[in-house]
């Protein structure tokens, strides 16, 4: 393999001139410039990246990490991530963190040492300690989903309680009065802001009571053992939100197996917009967060503190959207 001393030897400049037309750190005549990149294409010489990071600390990679990503919510983030990052030639590290605030710590243990540009998490559980250690250390960070609820770095979700009211007052209007939520586990601040998000709505309704809501925790199991509980305490219930779809679809199962009839006797509705909503039977009802485009505003945030644009220390919430399918018809 070609070196740098090659490519300086045959166009006739120092090593420095070559490290200067590669990195662009310097002002390099038009006419050398042009010799070293001919030289550069004759040899075929492609520049050592570690030692390049080394020299300016910046490896052109960044760190994904999410607590599951088997969870169909986080491939449709990483997407967003990627794709943008690739649009500035980054590459994307992907870790699982399984909500596990010391694996978190040790993945920025780890990685750090390998000059990673920055990080971007979707965590509940990552220490603000971590935070503040990265910012110090001038690596960017920005919090993405079930982010910490501060403005010490980016924090990036959807609407959460919006979402969840939109969901509870299209139950409503499809003739429900007596609507369940099967609630995430609470110490997400998305499962918070959803749950407050149908309290605000369902408190004001006739027949309410704190037993309508059951806990879940995102997956397919809890949803469906969360309407086991519910018909057992209310075997009147026409109408069910559940937290996020992944639990609706398991409150689809349950019903199913118990031969009620969704949407004639129960509706459903979930929350987050996933693409599995499309083939359950039937089709569910869900508010859709823009997940793609949060992963994609996540990349764009934090690779214009690497450029040097500055910070935006700030929470940005975006809007969702109901679609209404068979399951509330």
């Amino acid at each position: 393999m070609a070196t740098i001393r090659d490519v300086a030897r045959l166009a006739g400049v120092s090593v420095a001139t070559v490290s200067r037309v590669i990195n662009k750190t310097d002002f390099v005549n038009p006419e050398t410039a042009a010799q070293v990149l001919k030289a550069i294409e004759q040899l075929q010489y492609e520049p050592n990246a570690v030692a390049r990071g080394l020299a300016g600390k910046k490896m052109g990679i960044i760190a994904l990490i999410l607590p599951d990503i088997l969870n169909p919510f986080f491939p449709a983030l990483a997407r967003g991530v990627e794709d943008e990052a690739q649009k500035k030639g980054l590459t994307v590290i992907l870790g699982n963190s399984d909500d596990l605030g010391l694996k978190e710590s040790t993945y920025i243990k780890d990685l750090k040492k390998k000059y990673v540009d920055g990080f971007i998490f979707a965590s509940n559980t990552i220490r603000e300690e971590d935070v503040e250690s990265l910012r110090k250390e001038g690596i960017p960070i920005v919090l993405l989903d079930r982010g910490l609820n501060t403005a010490s770095c980016p924090v990036i979700r959807s609407n959460n309680r919006a979402g969840a009211k939109l969901a509870v007052q299209h139950l409503i209007e499809r003739g429900c009065q007596k609507i369940a939520h099967i609630y995430g586990p609470q110490e997400f601040i998305t499962a918070r802001e959803r749950l407050l998000g149908y309290e605000e709505v369902v408190g004001e309704l006739e027949g309410y009571s704190p037993s309508l809501m059951v806990s879940g925790k995102f997956d397919i199991e809890s949803g469906r053992q969360g309407v086991e509980h519910l018909l057992t305490r209310h075997p009147q219930i026409d109408g069910i939100f559940a937290g996020n779809d992944l639990m609706a679809i398991g409150a689809l199962k349950a019903l199913r197996e118990r031969g009620i009839l969704v949407p004639e006797q129960v509706k459903v509705c979930g929350f987050d917009g996933i693409s599995l909503t499309e083939i359950t039977e039937p089709e569910l009802t869900t508010v859709a967060q823009p997940i793609y485009e949060m992963g994609g505003l996540a990349a764009r945030i934090l690779l214009n503190e690497i450029e040097g644009g500055g910070r935006e220390n700030t929470i940005i919430e975006l809007d969702v959207a109901l679609i209404p399918r068979k399951s509330t018809r």
